[in-house]
């Protein structure tokens, strides 16, 4: 198989992986990620500080225009739909991150795994090198602590106790 065609084949795997991920996503979830979405645009800033500045703005001049406030200072009501929107806001992000953490720790397993797959293939070619290398009258047997070490396949166990070491350090 060709390099391009290998790289049309895991690009297409890569797009079945999210495909496939986006299909056993709710109508609740979706719809949230939408609103996510639009949520995290700079237009939703500006409508923000525009409709507390007009609320304000309103209640402030009622009066004086012989008018009743609908809320006047210290605006209860607008601190009610403040901290009433920032609770729905932190709650909509934070179903979205779990989902996007989800995804990210399955990414991260199928990274780990590639890896070692691709770490003992690459021990298996270097083995056979050192074994052709050996095997070959013409090249002049040595013996190569590096190659010999490279030879040996990762643990991951000890790769992963190394890590946790690290960590509690």
């Amino acid at each position: 198989m060709t390099e391009n065609g290998t790289h049309n084949e895991n690009v297409e795997t890569l797009a079945s992986l999210r495909a496939r991920a986006d299909q056993d996503v709710s109508r609740h979830q979706r719809r949230i990620e939408r609103l996510t979405a639009q949520l995290g645009q700079p237009r939703s800033f500006y409508v923000i500080v525009g409709g507390v500045a007009a609320w304000t703005g309103f209640n402030l001049l009622a009066p004086r225009l012989g008018m009743r406030p609908l809320d006047p200072a210290p605006f209860v009501w607008l601190q009610g739909l403040v901290g009433l929107g920032a609770l729905l806001m932190a709650t909509i992000i934070l179903i979205t991150q779990n989902r996007q953490t989800r995804h990210a720790d399955q990414r991260s397993q199928l990274d780990l795994q590639v890896n070692l797959l691709a770490e003992q293939k690459a021990a298996k070619l270097i083995a056979l090198l050192e074994e052709l290398r050996r095997d070959l009258p013409t090249v002049r047997d040595r013996v190569d602590e590096v190659a010999d070490a490279m030879e040996e396949p990762v643990d991951p166990h000890a790769v992963l106790s190394a890590l946790e070491d690290l960590k509690d350090a």
